[in-house]
């Protein structure tokens, strides 16, 4: 793994390389343009900060062809100078995606800058001392934003702590150590079944995890590697067999997406030497076999290697980690509780320029069976999905014209045999202001409807539609029972979203302009190599091939079921004979 990544950095040096502004007149003289906009940035991800950690990464590396070449280094010198003149007065960078003047996106820089600079500090190559002159100039002016600066997202809390962690350990700045601990004082966000606030397995779950070690080690505070543990048990259970991770459930910007392992290769291998864990083992080793990159500025894995190089060897236990399980996170995690407290705080609700993530603990069930994966969720647009072998069901989705969108599954409960979920939404109106309530706008020539007291409206005609869901295993697959009752007569739709690289067949169905099916009724058929699934259940109950809030993904192959109701329906999945274990 450790050969792979020294190769994968030296081509990443290479694009790096052929992307830097050499020209003086230019803006970005010294930086490295984004493919993607045409624009040089000082950000973490596709700034200029991680070409840079890879061409420090190859200097330093005597296993790198790039070893200690000169031209490389006068490169290096350009992007610090080039890192310099973009960096805010106030210390802070904008990443360019949005976040001007950002003190968390500030933070990854830092995070990523510091490991760099410990690096190169260790070289003793005398050439380097005018990139680190340049470095160590960059993070001391990033000290004000970092001892002052705030955050949009739960995860930036953590980010912060550690770059405040590295400006301790290089500048000996107490004044860090108080500022982390500020924001240690408001708890760690993560539920005893080891759950972060955002439940974003694809980013920044593994964000919170290397960020709270870095934390633990540079602020002496080891008690933070607990959530970290608790996070990186759950994720044994959130991997499809294939090493794709579980993303159908995310309150980020991951949700549905794919990703893999290799964001988690660090904290799982810092903690498997740190305890000794075969489990942790196996997953380190699981994930090294999909780093192909050594990764952005905040997290790049091989300059973690050199800084670290006992981690470059792990004790490859995959045999410890399960292949049949049946797990149901946050059971017993008493959301509602937490949730019935949110009054007696003050906020009512808002929040500005971030969100309350009341989805935080709410039930997952993960089911395994060798080549065969399937979640069953609740608060967020599906609630099942399923892998098998090359398979994917990438969810399934119930959506109605009552309150126009998807209807989220709020509850689940274990079944002897499968899990029963259930969704409420409410719907009503609302009378006339009292008049002793109005405004004196309201008796002038004009009355904005946004100066009225809407809080003094009494609701009128309220109504109430709940669904239910129950999923129970097969033999050969899954039974589906979906029903709902009043009020009548509400259109509703069921969308089963597959991959795109299969090949699907609807016995009977009708394709939309959109390029998706409306399903009539007989077997829809979707394969995958030798790896098939049916389904039986289909129903054209009205014509409807969207519904308004519920928008369907794109490059995707996308099946729908329309009916009306009252409903009461069962569909069927089946699928293809048990498979070796692919991966």
């Amino acid at each position: 793994m450790y050969k792979q990544l020294v190769d994968s950095n030296d081509r990443a040096v290479e694009r790096g390389i052929s992307r830097q502004m050499l020209d003086p007149e230019s803006r970005y003289y010294g930086g490295t343009i984004d493919p993607f906009t045409g624009v040089a940035w000082v950000n973490h991800t596709t700034g200029t900060p991680t070409d840079m950690c890879y061409w420090g990464a190859a200097l330093s590396n005597p296993d790198s062809i790039y070893y200690r070449d000169e031209s490389l280094l006068n490169r290096l010198l350009l992007a610090t100078e080039f890192v310099l003149r973009f960096q805010h007065e106030d210390g802070s960078i904008s990443p360019g995606w949005t976040n001007y003047h950002s003190p968390p996106d500030t933070a990854f820089v830092v995070v990523g800058y510091s490991q760099l600079y410990q690096l190169l500090q260790q070289q003793e190559w005398e050439p380097l001392q005018p990139v680190l002159n340049n470095m160590r100039l960059f993070l001391e002016r990033t000290i004000p934003t970092m001892l002052t600066g705030g955050c949009h997202t739960p995860n930036h809390r953590w980010v912060l702590c550690a770059a405040l962690g590295f400006l301790h350990e290089i500048f000996d700045l107490e004044e860090a150590v108080q500022r982390a601990e500020q924001w240690m004082d408001e708890g760690m966000d993560i539920t005893p079944d080891g759950e972060w606030t955002e439940r974003s397995n694809g980013i920044y779950s593994a964000v919170s995890d290397i960020m709270l070690i870095h934390a633990a080690r540079l602020l002496n505070r080891p008690e933070l590697l607990e959530p970290v543990r608790l996070n990186l048990r759950m994720m044994v259970y959130l991997v499809h067999p294939m090493g794709e991770i579980v993303t159908d459930y995310s309150g980020r910007q991951d949700l549905g997406s794919v990703h893999d392992l290799s964001p988690y290769y660090l904290p799982y291998a810092i903690l498997a030497r740190l305890d000794g864990d075969p489990l942790f083992a196996g997953m380190a080793a699981w994930a090294g076999d999909t780093l192909t990159d050594p990764g952005v500025c905040s997290v790049n894995t091989l300059i973690r290697l050199m800084l670290e190089p006992e981690l470059q060897q792990t004790n490859d236990t995959r045999d410890a980690l399960p292949e049949q399980y049946e797990v149901m996170l946050n059971e017993h995690f008493v959301r509602g509780e937490h949730l019935e407290q949110m009054d007696s705080v003050g906020h009512h609700g808002r929040i500005s320029h971030s969100r309350m993530h009341t989805d935080f603990g709410a039930p997952v069930a993960r089911i395994r069976d060798g080549a065969t994966s399937v979640t069953v969720m609740t608060e967020v647009p599906s609630f099942f999905a399923l892998r098998h072998g090359k398979v994917r069901l990438l969810a399934v989705q119930l959506a109605s014209y009552f309150n126009p969108g998807y209807v989220p599954m709020q509850q689940m409960t274990r079944l002897t045999e499968g899990y029963r979920l259930t969704g409420e939404q409410k719907k009503g109106y609302y009378g006339p202001i009292p008049a002793n309530l109005l405004p004196e706008s309201a008796a002038s020539d004009i009355s904005p409807w946004y100066l009225l007291p809407h809080q003094s409206r009494q609701l009128t005609h309220e109504q109430t539609f709940r669904v239910g869901a129950e999923l129970q295993p097969t033999e050969n697959g899954w039974n589906m029972h979906l029903s709902g009752q009043e009020p009548a007569d509400i259109m509703m739709q069921l969308s089963f979203v597959f991959g795109s690289e299969g090949e699907l067949t609807c016995e009977d169905a009708i394709e939309t302009s959109e390029g998706h099916y409306l399903w009539k009724g007989g077997t829809l058929r979707y394969t995958c190599g030798e790896d098939w699934l049916e389904i039986t259940g289909g129903e054209l109950g009205h014509l409807a091939a969207t519904v308004r809030e519920a928008k369907l993904p794109d490059k995707c192959k996308v099946v729908l079921v329309n009916f009306m109701t009252p409903f009461d329906k069962t569909l069927h999945i089946s699928l293809s004979p048990s498979m070796a274990l692919k991966i």
